[in-house]
């Protein structure tokens, strides 16, 4: 599998990322066919959100309503690593729903992107079309 999005969506992601420091940032991903077109900030409420991350569940209710009444669809989700490579911790593996939704994870060496499968993470390649 492999997805697309723009570089304003990788961009976001990364900008989110450092604006939450020394915090996880954590949001969602949206668009149509893996095709990531938006980028949704949600807040960490993890009680230890330097090392955890977990996305306010109002924001989680928000894009599931609108993607029901015609928005675009929930693809995944993006977090990041404060001071971590970007790709999958433990901690991350454990709280895994391994629902095949896409995993954005943003720390060392920039952004990268993962299935939640079933048993465990599977990279995925993606490109960058600002067309």
């Amino acid at each position: 599998m492999e997805i697309e999005l723009t570089s304003a969506v990788a961009g976001r992601i990364c900008r989110e990322a450092e604006r939450a420091l020394p915090n996880e940032a954590c949001g969602l991903l949206l668009g149509w066919e893996g095709r990531i077109e938006q980028v949704v900030p949600a807040g960490n409420v993890h009680a230890t959100p330097q090392t955890h991350f977990e996305i306010d569940p109002q924001a989680l209710i928000d894009v599931h309503r609108a993607a029901r009444e015609g928005g675009p669809e929930v693809l995944g989700y993006y977090h990041s690593h404060p001071s971590g490579r970007a790709e999958p911790s433990t901690t991350d593996r454990a709280m895994a729903a391994g629902d095949g939704r896409v995993w954005a994870i943003a720390g060392e060496g920039g952004v990268t992107f993962w299935r939640d499968d079933e048993g465990d993470f599977v990279p995925l390649s993606y490109i960058v079309d600002d067309g």
